[in-house]
């Protein structure tokens, strides 16, 4: 046994009660302090989360763009995918994006509407248009709708409410072409 048990227990008990904390003015002081720069930081991240699904938006539209060329190369016979099945169907792009429709789920916060009403006219023409999931800030997903077709330009609309279109014509209307 511990032959000195009463001296140690003095001595451990007049140290704990030396030990001061945090007052309650210094840990409010800490909250506020985060909570400050957690009002700064959440508006850039969201910012910059809204940025790269616009951006991951864009690469998907123009991937539709290679993959349609490549099933009018290939199983298409001279003319686009009637829908984005065909195109998984031909294993030219993933399920992730085929299922990216207003019925399935998004793929990084966009959705995308294939119109493949014309693959069977002579020339072949097909148009994608992709828009935000969410379009009302401050939790948008996006703050612009993208639209490509076969010319494989990708335009931009002014904001995520505008959605832009394609005509008979095949003349793009509520969009300017993207300079990248």
């Amino acid at each position: 046994m511990f032959p000195y048990k009463g001296v140690f227990q003095r001595e451990v008990t007049t140290a704990m009660k030396k030990q001061k904390g945090f007052s309650l003015i210094e840990l409010l002081i800490v909250v506020v302090i985060i909570g400050i720069i957690a009002a700064i930081a959440l508006p850039n991240y969201l910012a910059a989360r809204r940025s790269a699904n616009e951006a991951s938006s864009v690469s998907a539209l123009r991937t539709l763009h290679g993959a349609n060329a490549g099933y009018r190369a290939t199983v298409g016979n001279g003319q686009f995918a009637p829908d984005l099945a065909a195109l998984n169907t031909a294993n030219l792009i993933d399920s992730t994006l085929a299922n990216a429709t207003v019925g399935g789920g998004p793929k990084n916060g966009y959705f995308y509407t294939y119109d493949g009403t014309g693959v069977t006219n002579t020339p072949s023409v097909f148009s994608v248009i992709s828009e935000p999931s969410i379009k009302a800030p401050p939790l948008a997903t996006g703050s612009r709708q993208f639209i490509i077709s076969e010319e494989g330009v990708v335009y931009a609309s002014p904001n995520a409410t505008t959605a832009p279109s394609i005509d008979a014509a095949r003349v793009v209307t509520n969009a300017a072409p993207l300079n990248n």
